[in-house]
């Protein structure tokens, strides 16, 4: 019997999410205070107060999804588990809180991350969409015929695409004639983990140069191999592969699976992980932090 750990990526973000914290908890004020002085700015302001439009841009969503889930870790009190996984920018965030990258490091990860990623593909060239009820291989041989790509294998029947505008339109069309049950655009400023984001490369490649990555003290469950990955240049490499190619995370919980882990806990906003778990096995119990 095994835990571990599991972190979300975009798309859990509400307004609010950490303030409660911040007043009450020491621990969770100095996370929320220290990833303000590394990025130069108040990011926990539009974290508690909003506008939404603003938090959901990508440069600041992804520090900030981190940032509230590294607090609510840090206010718990919790020891690290045998295992830590996440989603997307969830992956950096498990790195975090293994003692692999610095928390200020993270966030400056992230923001140039957002900030590259953004750049990639200007706002309204770029379409994410959530497909529901075909399998993954149906979905990917579509992707490729139509010039996009598979961003997320989230669980059985959902599957995120990616890419620009016209080649998610045209597969979304073809998806729908291959017997998919819904297929709805997601509200990202900029396509993710697709073709479309190859500039972002060289980008994150030299903002890694900036930082040291040790061996996470946990397991790390990489979204790259579904598999257990602890050598820091591995680390990065995984990181950088991360932004051109899709989330295996249907995979990754297989894995879990494989590796005896019997309990995960999802630290962060929302309990999308949670569900994606509990569609994919009944052989892992889940439960959501609650600080």
């Amino acid at each position: 019997m095994s835990n571990i750990y599991v972190f979300p990526g975009q798309g859990a973000q509400i307004v609010g999410m950490g303030a409660e914290l911040y007043k009450t908890n020491t621990a969770a004020r100095a996370v929320f205070d220290e990833v303000d002085d590394a990025l130069g700015e108040k990011l926990s302001n539009i974290i508690f107060n909003g506008p939404m439009d603003e938090l959901t841009l990508t440069k600041n969503v992804q520090p900030a999804i981190m940032a509230t889930s590294v607090a609510m870790f840090r206010a718990s009190g919790l020891p690290l588990p045998e295992y830590v996984a996440g989603h997307s920018l969830g992956e950096y965030t498990a790195l975090c809180i293994a003692g692999a990258i610095s928390l200020a490091d993270t966030a400056r990860l992230l923001r140039a991350r957002g900030n590259a990623m953004q750049a990639a593909v200007p706002v309204g060239m770029g379409l994410v969409s959530v497909v529901l009820g075909l399998d993954a291989d149906t979905v990917r041989d579509i992707c490729e015929k139509c010039g996009c790509d598979m961003a997320n294998d989230n669980c059985p029947g959902q599957v995120v695409i990616s890419g620009l505008k016209g080649a998610v339109e045209n597969a979304s069309e073809k998806l729908k004639e291959a017997g998919a049950r819904r297929v709805m655009p997601l509200a990202l400023s900029a396509p993710v983990h697709c073709r479309a984001q190859e500039p972002s490369i060289e980008i994150m490649r030299a903002e890694f140069e900036k930082v040291k990555i040790e061996t996470p003290k946990a397991k790390w469950i990489s979204n790259k191999t579904c598999t257990v990955i602890e050598n820091p240049d591995e680390i990065k490499e995984a990181l950088i592969y991360q932004l051109t190619h899709g989330v295996r995370w249907r995979e990754s919980v297989l894995e879990m699976v494989n590796l005896g882990i019997t309990n995960a806990t999802e630290i962060g906003p929302g309990n999308v992980l949670s569900g994606l778990i509990g569609r994919t096995t009944d052989k892992i119990e889940t439960k959501k932090l609650e600080v």
